[in-house]
């Protein structure tokens, strides 16, 4: 088998990740036939075919899916060179850039990033996405860590995501200040109406499972997906919610919201998604051994 010829090696990786001819071409800024062509020389040289084309798009063959695992390692770890190299050759002051779930608390983004703020050799940037850019960016470098409220499984998939548990912040029951209940929960709350988050969430399930065991029914008036959105609802409706106190923390302190009581064993968990590096930046590892520490994590509940 000849030597392996990179640049074909690099087309066909940019050709599988699109799994489109023409998008890959357009990206690469070259024709399709020149691109096609290079992509053919690399199946000649190792002796295997790498695609089959079913209707429009490509599909990598069985041979073409463990060479594409090859090829992942060797240009993810050529762009991570290069960005190190971007980063700590040209300036002493290192950039990290993070990738924030655009539902998550506002005051838990704020408390993570406090030490940067006080830092004077590193800067930042944050990027508020959902999840499926969240990854997307971790995977191309464009993100160092992906700040986000539930673990990143990587059954099936080619990427190894690491999950960070840096913090986790008690669920209660918060309403208008001065009108909680002088009686245990369920008594006093049948008039209640409420706010919650949406079904697909930890605090909602572990909510209704409150609920069941203490036989009550609420009168869900909303259901908010996004934190921001609960909070303001929280806030300004005069209905009970269920969230984390950290959330509306500020509201707490004016004596606009009470935190009426605690769920047991309900937790919103806060989680710093990274990729298995050759090199993570100093100010990334530093940033998660503080909010750990400041948290104080207990992973044993």
């Amino acid at each position: 088998m000849a030597r392996l010829n990179y640049h074909h090696l690099y087309y066909f990786w940019r050709v599988a990740r699109s799994s489109s001819l023409t998008d890959a071409a357009e990206t690469l800024h070259i024709s399709q036939s020149a691109l096609s062509a290079q992509i053919k020389q690399l199946e000649l040289s190792l002796d295997v075919a790498l695609f089959v084309r079913q209707g429009r798009k490509l599909v990598l063959t069985d041979v073409g899916r463990r060479v594409l695992a090859y090829a992942q390692d060797i240009f993810n770890t050529g762009e991570e060179l290069e960005k190190f190299i971007q980063k700590d050759s040209a300036t002493q002051v290192q950039h990290i850039t993070i990738g924030v779930q655009s539902n998550l608390s506002r005051n838990f983004i704020e408390s993570f990033i406090a030490p940067l703020l006080k830092s004077e050799n590193v800067d930042f940037s944050l990027a508020s996405r959902g999840m499926t850019d969240l990854l997307s960016g971790l995977v191309n470098h464009e993100l160092d860590l992906a700040l986000t409220n539930r673990a990143i499984l990587s059954e099936g998939q080619d990427t190894t995501w690491q999950n960070q548990l840096v913090a986790r912040q008690a669920v209660a029951i918060v309403g208008p200040y001065g009108e909680k209940p002088d009686t245990p929960f369920p008594q006093g709350y049948e008039d209640k109406k409420w706010v919650v988050p949406g079904r697909n969430t930890d605090i909602r399930s572990s909510f209704e499972s409150f609920c069941a065991t203490h036989q009550y029914q609420p009168d869900i008036k909303a259901e908010v997906d996004d934190m921001a959105m609960l909070r303001l609802l929280a806030r300004d409706s005069g209905y009970l919610s269920v969230l984390p106190p950290v959330v509306v923390k500020d509201e707490i302190q004016s004596k606009v919201l009470q935190d009426y009581e605690s769920i047991p064993q309900a937790f919103e968990n806060f989680y710093a998604i990274t990729m298995p590096r050759k090199f993570t930046s100093q100010p990334v590892l530093d940033l998660i051994k503080i909010a750990i520490h400041q948290y104080a994590v207990d992973y044993s509940m």
